[in-house]
């Protein structure tokens, strides 16, 4: 007869598997749907089981150590055998399920991840998925989702980066200001311009704000920490802002200024820890989001 006693509680394990896609015992426990008190109360109880401790602080937030990092590559396995057997008994025939959370700036998800993922949906319908909007570098420590999609360049760190496509900062503004206020034909010309950016202070990429342009601080200028919001001050005669072209891309009431002078190319990235990788919900999510990319590559590239 198999004493069980002598093993770990598996669900103890699948907690853990989620604290380690996730990092932090509050997304675990929202993910969950239990709380926070829970899940430490069921690390604690898996360490005390495995005789000695699965994760450890650092400054980067929950690591695994050495006995946590087996035992997550022990509730990978549960969590594959419970998916297959889901499948067999006709209880869940669709592998993809469960919830996947993901950071995304305002702009790339409202025009690239909600139509992929929407699409992914329509083919896994058990599959949940939470966007959540930030615009920021990838975060060096546990950041409570599984997939973080960035703008600019990746710093080095313990993210497995993949690559999702290029695309361009540009000049636009509305045909009525510049009917107003006249159409620059030169850099020199357009730092007399009113402009329409991001706020400097609170940007934490900032390749995409004005001073990285290379534009001096106009004084009378509209910014804002939100993408939409420029695009509208720029529609509504506010200036010349700095906008992602795909955003824009076929929209008639932005009109290029400078458009052989000015470009700034940046890239769209794919982040996560090794642990949220390996899930094939992510990875499905990944796949999704490079397709939506390949078939938006004109917008992008314009």
């Amino acid at each position: 007869m198999v004493d069980f006693r002598r093993y770990p509680h598996p669900e103890d394990l699948l907690v853990l598997l989620t604290v380690a896609r996730l990092g932090r015992f509050t997304a675990v426990a929202e993910s969950l749907e239990t709380t926070h008190t829970t899940i430490s109360r069921r690390i604690q109880a898996l360490d005390k089981q495995l005789g000695g401790r699965t994760l450890e602080r650092s400054q980067q937030g929950w690591e695994l150590t050495e006995l946590g990092r087996a035992a997550v590559a022990a509730a990978e396995a549960i969590e594959s055998s419970l998916s297959s057997l889901a499948g067999q008994l006709g209880n869940q025939s669709d592998p993809l399920a469960g919830l996947v959370r993901i950071s995304a700036s305002d702009g790339f998800g409202a025009k690239v991840v909600a139509p992929a993922l929407t699409a992914l949906q329509h083919q896994h319908p058990l599959l949940k998925v939470e966007l959540l909007s930030a615009t920021r570098r990838a975060s060096q420590n546990r950041s409570g989702v599984d997939l973080e999609l960035v703008a600019g360049h990746v710093e080095e760190s313990r993210f497995d980066p993949v690559f999702l496509s290029n695309y361009y900062l540009r000049l636009y503004a509305s045909a009525g200001y510049l009917a107003r206020h006249g159409t620059p034909k030169t850099a020199a010309e357009a730092q007399s311009h009113r402009f329409v950016s991001y706020v400097e202070s609170a940007l934490q990429i900032p390749e995409l704000g004005h001073r990285a342009a290379g534009l001096s601080e106009p004084s009378a200028a509209f910014q804002s920490t939100g993408i939409f919001s420029q695009m509208e001050s720029v529609r509504h005669d506010g200036g010349i802002g700095i906008l992602p072209s795909f955003m824009v891309f076929g929209d008639p009431d932005f009109v290029p200024v400078l458009p052989d002078v000015f470009e700034r190319k940046l890239q769209f990235w794919a982040v996560a820890r090794p642990e949220s990788l390996r899930s094939s919900a992510v990875q499905s999510v990944i796949t999704a989001l490079i397709s939506e990319t390949q078939k938006q590559a004109v917008a992008l590239a314009s």
